[in-house]
């Protein structure tokens, strides 16, 4: 298992994704996500990105703590002002 906790910029570029800050959180802002739907299941996501959301929530990795911050992000309402923290 591993024992760090990685920070919302390494979840993006574990997810293919852009990294600089305000590549994240444009991706942030015109992703969002109902609270209803898990991370996860979002409709967004290839299959592989799927997969390893899927396998960081179930296994508790290291992943899990940045996917949670993602998560809760993308399910903030859009009439609030999201800023991104690389935490």
């Amino acid at each position: 298992m591993e024992t760090c906790q990685h920070h919302l910029k390494d979840l993006f570029q574990q997810l293919g994704l852009a990294l600089e800050l305000h590549e994240i959180d444009k991706f942030v802002h015109t992703h969002p996500l109902s609270s209803e739907t898990k991370l996860k299941d979002a409709p967004f996501w290839n299959s592989s990105q799927k997969q390893f959301l899927s396998e960081a929530f179930e296994l508790d990795s290291a992943w899990s703590h940045a996917a949670d911050h993602l998560a809760t992000l993308l399910v903030q309402t859009t009439n609030s002002k999201k800023v991104v923290n690389d935490c």
